[in-house]
């Protein structure tokens, strides 16, 4: 999208036709109908404009609740912040009462829009559509008069040239074919430049991939995983006073749950009990699993293991519990066997050490039945092994 395009969006022209075209969703059965239709209407570019605006804006409602009034690329939208994240974050910026802030590669604007509700922000973009639809996306939400567009490449920009207190990093994680950057000196600015600004603005947060390597990120920050219904989301690094006496930390959202490695213990190794849990990913990410176990009275499975098992269910949102019933060493046949004899004719398979691919094994098993169970191809001390369990109904999630 060409800026001419995204301000005839805005003009009242462009506003009918968004209003006009957000009346029926669009499929895959419809689209090439509605493709066709607006392209009669309207000059190509402007027609691509509004249809791609009502695409992208269905797709966004799953990050933002004003999603059906605001801009995306499709690129941005990919890589913004759901609105839930970015609001979790920019309270700790306003823990601290900052007034002046910048988002430096604040893209369309998903997290200046949460970080605008507590102070003045300057968005810093090299793409011009980008920064024209943070701007407008900053609008909907209430905070436009808190928010300074400037175009300008990062690596160039003279820190000493903006006049705020605190920064938001979120750099570039991805090459132009959409391919991750999954180490930090390869992230758009590299690591390096974050680095440099991050010596003249002490407060810092830096957005990062949940799969970075440990061994790059600085002894000074804490790292932050960020789980959001179960899917782990973004990394955050928080450095000068916007960290916390915690070097590691991971937070469920909703609900707004989080574990520390202050919470750390020793944690002993046992066969499995009747009770397995499987911790979030962002527990695992954060590594803070033998933080949970004391929460749960469980024990680790296996030392490279991230399953925790116990005597008894202890409801948590840290972890998915399962019943146990019962533990086989792990022989093809043997497991044909007792899946057969227990008329078991779907599984759920689940794996963490093992090398079987589960598609493959399900072919396998040739199952037959109506029962269901789910299968953790994993390794006790060292075997392999498989556990076979049910689910626990989740409860009301407490605080574990």
């Amino acid at each position: 999208m060409t800026l001419d395009e995204f301000y005839f969006l805005l003009s009242p022209a462009g506003q009918k036709a968004l209003a006009q075209i957000a009346k029926t969703p669009i499929t895959p059965k419809n689209h090439l109908h509605i493709v066709t239709y607006w392209r009669e209407k309207l000059p190509p570019g402007q027609a691509q404009a509004v249809v791609e605006t009502a695409l992208l804006r269905q797709l966004a409602q799953v990050k933002f609740t004003r999603a059906m009034e605001m801009y995306f690329t499709r690129p941005a939208l990919e890589q913004a912040s759901a609105e839930i994240v970015a609001r979790w974050r920019a309270e700790r910026f306003a823990r601290l009462g900052l007034q002046r802030m910048a988002d430096l590669g604040c893209g369309i604007g998903g997290d200046a829009l949460a970080l605008a509700a507590h102070a003045e922000v300057t968005g810093v973009e090299w793409d011009v559509v980008r920064l024209a639809m943070a701007q407008e996306n900053v609008r909907v939400y209430g905070y436009g008069e808190r928010f300074r567009p400037l175009q300008a490449d990062i690596k160039a920009l003279t820190p000493t040239k903006l006049s705020v207190e605190a920064l938001f990093f979120d750099p570039a994680r991805r090459d132009e074919r959409g391919r991750r950057f999954y180490s930090v000196h390869l992230y758009q600015p590299p690591f390096s430049v974050v680095a440099a600004w991050q010596a003249v603005f002490p407060e810092t947060a830096v957005k990062i991939s949940p799969g970075v390597d440990y061994a790059e990120l600085p002894a000074e920050a804490e790292v932050e995983f960020i789980s959001v219904n179960g899917e782990v989301r973004e990394g955050v690094l928080w450095f000068g006073a916007l960290r916390t006496s915690a070097k590691r930390r991971a937070t469920l959202l909703p609900g707004e749950h989080t574990l520390t490695d202050e919470d750390l213990t020793e944690t002993a190794v046992t066969p499995p009990k009747a009770i397995l849990y499987e911790p979030d990913g962002a527990i695992i990410r954060a590594h803070l699993v033998q933080a949970l176990a004391p929460h749960l009275q469980a024990t680790l499975i296996d030392p490279q293991i991230a399953y925790l098992t116990a005597d008894t269910f202890t409801p948590t949102p840290f972890a998915r519990a399962y019943a146990i019933h019962d533990i086989l060493p792990f022989q093809l046949k043997q497991l044909r066997h007792y899946l057969r004899h227990h008329h078991i004719g779907h599984v759920t398979i689940k794996k963490r050490g093992s090398p079987l691919n589960p598609d493959t094994l399900r072919q396998q098993l040739r199952l037959k039945g109506p029962n269901q169970c789910t299968l953790f191809l994993t390794h006790v001390n060292n075997q392999p092994t498989v556990l076979i369990a049910h689910p626990i109904p989740q409860q009301k999630k407490s605080e574990a």
